[in-house]
């Protein structure tokens, strides 16, 4: 088991994913899909069409309602409309 010295990161086998845990700032890997299940506010932020307001509202919405057991649920956050559900689908995961 490697422990990390406080500060640094460990190396791991495997490459880093969009889907971090909570509370950490890694950059989406580009063309991994975000889960909507862990992705913070930055994460979201990241997405075509999604800005910081909305990105809360979609943590809110998750925090809410136990999180999204599809993408289709994005459509229930205030300010996600047809087309930007559509847009999003592609980018997303539950």
């Amino acid at each position: 088991m490697i422990v990390p010295v406080r500060g640094t990161r460990a190396a791991t086998a495997s490459p880093p994913t969009a889907a971090t845990s909570p509370g950490t700032s890694a950059a989406p890997v580009p063309g991994a899909k975000i889960s909507l299940a862990t992705a913070t506010v930055e994460q979201l932020d990241t997405l075509d069409g999604i800005g910081p307001a909305l990105a809360q509202r979609i943590v809110a919405w998750r925090d809410a309602h136990g999180g999204f057991r599809s993408v289709d649920q994005l459509g229930e956050v205030e300010g996600i409309g047809d087309k930007r559900l559509q847009a999003l689908k592609a980018a997303v995961v539950p």
